[in-house]
């Protein structure tokens, strides 16, 4: 084969190559705010496919140490994520609130619809299957020393990001956005990427918050501020 030519197949194959990884980290704005379900997610959890095979190792090298890992929650439509929203505003609401003060609580943890992690099928809500009765899974207080999910917690400190899964939302004093939630951890390669994309495609501006409760003490500067605090975490 002529030199010439050889070069030719070969810049061929790479701008193949790299067109086909392009469109394989390519995220529609309707996968990155929970209107359709995410890529190869064709699992129990519908987590992505890379997100369920690590998982998955994660889960079996856990059982060799005798932790279970439960999976509470992992992939969120925007309509499973808006009725968490209506009804935690219903229930603060209950209690006396005003609209905004409920707002407010529910974002202590929760996320605004179209905004969650969850809908990337990157993330999961992580406890372990034990012998105690444990009558609400997701509180700080069960991983702390002694806590039925301690001997998780230690675990996944030492272990998750061998697997590629990171605790997201510390209990660093200095991080900003929700509360410490010692049980949700992200695949965080493929969540960088969707976070990045979610930016560049100004995905915040295209979700209609007018079917959440509450919504019109949301303004645009507070969404702004939403954004830059919540959101943007890494």
């Amino acid at each position: 084969m002529h030199i010439n030519s050889l070069i030719l197949n070969i810049v061929i194959l790479i701008l193949f190559n790299n067109n086909l990884l392009a469109q394989e980290e390519s995220f529609s704005i309707n996968e990155l705010i929970g209107k359709t379900a995410p890529k190869n997610s064709n699992n129990t959890y519908k987590l992505r496919g890379e997100v369920y095979e690590c998982f998955s190792k994660m889960k079996k090298a856990a059982l060799e140490d005798s932790i279970k890992l439960k999976v509470v929650s992992a992939y969120r439509s925007y309509d499973h994520q808006q009725r968490i929203w209506n009804r935690k505003f219903k229930r603060f609401k209950s209690y006396g609130m005003s609209d905004s003060l409920a707002v407010n609580k529910i974002l202590e943890y929760s996320t605004i619809p179209g905004t969650s992690r969850h809908h990337w099928g990157t993330d999961l809500d992580i406890v372990m299957e034990t012998n105690q009765k444990v009558s609400k899974l997701l509180i700080t207080s069960n991983f702390d020393n002694n806590g039925p999910f301690y001997k998780l917690k230690k675990w996944m400190d030492a272990n998750a990001e061998k697997f590629g899964f990171k605790l997201i939302y510390t209990n660093d004093p200095n991080r900003k956005g929700f509360k410490y939630e010692p049980w949700h951890y992200t695949f965080h390669a493929t969540a960088n990427k969707m976070l990045d994309s979610y930016i560049e495609q100004k995905c915040i501006t295209k979700i209609d918050l007018h079917k959440n409760l509450g919504s019109p003490t949301i303004s645009k500067k507070k969404l702004n501020e939403y954004l830059n605090k919540n959101i943007i975490t890494r």
